[in-house]
């Protein structure tokens, strides 16, 4: 059963202006599925999955566009560098918009190879797994969120989702890969098992040259124990058994394969107090804790990773709300070497918003108490929020307001 996808009505608009489209974001998220919807009944749709198809790309690109004249939708792109600037030309002698859909999971490849060839004719978009407001069939979702008065009232009005603790932890444990969404809890280990055979033994081996896959698995479970922390080479390195320099190689595979994210510190020129570390997000909570083998949504929420990943599903739930309506997330935290800290910081027309996740139902004024610390940056400081366990928002301060992780 096929589910709306928020970013379908991205693809249209941009789509309509550039002659381009470059979907990126990690395997089984729905990337082919999405755009064979969006596109029309005359567009083609080749995969370099296909060995035959990734051979004539590589060795004879022009033949191959040939073969796939446009409209065209070309899967896995990164597999054929050697089409961009084939690409280029066959753009630049037509300049129609929506030529060539192009997706991809690699994304740092993809990206080099745009840059070089493809810029000012191509949109870039990014995919996730289902949103919770894509799983709750709310994918029209006004907007990305910002804890502002007219996004939390539009939020109440939408008819969120109203599930209890454990309706919340199955959905973290289950997570948001549309095949682990679809299968349901009975095949969820099914699934991941074959996702991470398949990730190893294909993507990896193409990202980086890894010689030890039981080594990089251990990375793979030990970077999940972390999620929702400060990234530590040296700490992760000691654990796996390998270098550091390997360690920061491995993870700049998942991170541009879409697996993690490494949010990066706010820092400013006005004070040199902030810490300087980034801090990691695994970005399906239901790999994560495959990875980290909690065996049922009861065993995650009860223990010791209980907060960790919720905070991480409240992060990528917000990061979604962006991405999904194909906007640039300007995201930061704030650590401060008092040990102040702001779990995220939303940068937008120059105002930070600060955001704290919480695994209460019941927040008190102290949940914000550091949201203070952001008067010294360089931004003005815009309304923030304390993301919860609450049924409904309430305001906490002035400027401050209790919202339901059932909004996002």
């Amino acid at each position: 059963m096929y589910k709306q996808r928020t970013l379908a009505s991205a693809i249209e608009r941009v789509s309509g202006a550039f002659p381009v489209i470059l979907l990126t974001g990690p395997r089984q998220v729905g990337k082919t599925t999405l755009l064979e919807h969006c596109g029309s009944g005359d567009r083609r749709t080749v995969s370099l999955d296909d060995l035959d198809q990734r051979d004539l790309a590589q060795n004879d690109p022009a033949l191959f566009l040939q073969a796939h004249p446009p409209p065209a939708t070309i899967d896995e792109v990164q597999y054929a560098p050697q089409l961009f600037s084939h690409l280029k030309l066959e753009v630049d002698r037509a300049r129609r918009p929506g030529m060539y859909w192009l997706t991809g999971s690699q994304k740092f490849h993809l990206m080099r190879g745009v840059s070089e060839t493809l810029a000012g004719r191509v949109a870039i978009l990014d995919l996730l797994g289902f949103s919770q407001a894509e799983a709750d069939g709310r994918a029209d979702r006004a907007a990305p969120f910002l804890p502002t008065a007219e996004w939390i009232a539009d939020a109440r009005a939408s008819g969120t989702h109203a599930g209890g603790l454990m309706d919340l932890y199955r959905r973290i444990w289950v997570g948001a890969f549309p095949g682990a969404v679809l299968a349901g809890a009975e095949l969820r280990d099914d699934f991941y098992r074959s996702y991470l055979q398949t990730y190893v033994q294909r993507d990896v081996r193409d990202l980086a040259r890894v010689g030890d896959e039981t080594a990089f698995t251990r990375l793979l479970r030990a970077a999940a124990a972390r999620t929702g922390q400060l990234l530590n080479y040296a700490d992760l390195a000691r654990d796996v058994g390998v270098d550091q320099k390997t360690v920061k190689t491995w993870l700049s595979v998942l991170e541009t394969s879409g697996l993690i994210h490494l949010l990066q510190p706010y820092h400013t020129n006005v004070t040199n107090r902030l810490l300087r570390t980034p801090k990691l997000y695994f970005l399906d909570t239901g790999l994560c804790a495959y990875l980290t083998r909690w065996s049922s949504p009861e065993t995650l929420e009860a223990g010791a990773m209980s907060g960790a990943i919720l905070e991480t599903w409240m992060f990528t739930e917000i990061l979604k709300s962006y991405w999904h309506h194909g906007r640039e997330a300007h995201f930061w935290f704030y650590r401060d070497r008092d040990q102040r800290e702001v779990d995220l910081l939303i940068e937008r027309d120059h105002r930070l918003h600060p955001v704290e996740f919480k695994k209460t139902a019941s927040p008190g004024r102290s949940a914000a108490a550091h949201f203070q610390a952001i008067g010294k940056l360089d931004r003005e400081r815009g309304p923030g929020a304390v993301v919860c366990l609450r049924e409904t928002d309430v305001q906490l301060a002035e400027d401050v307001a209790a919202i339901p992780a059932g909004y996002l």
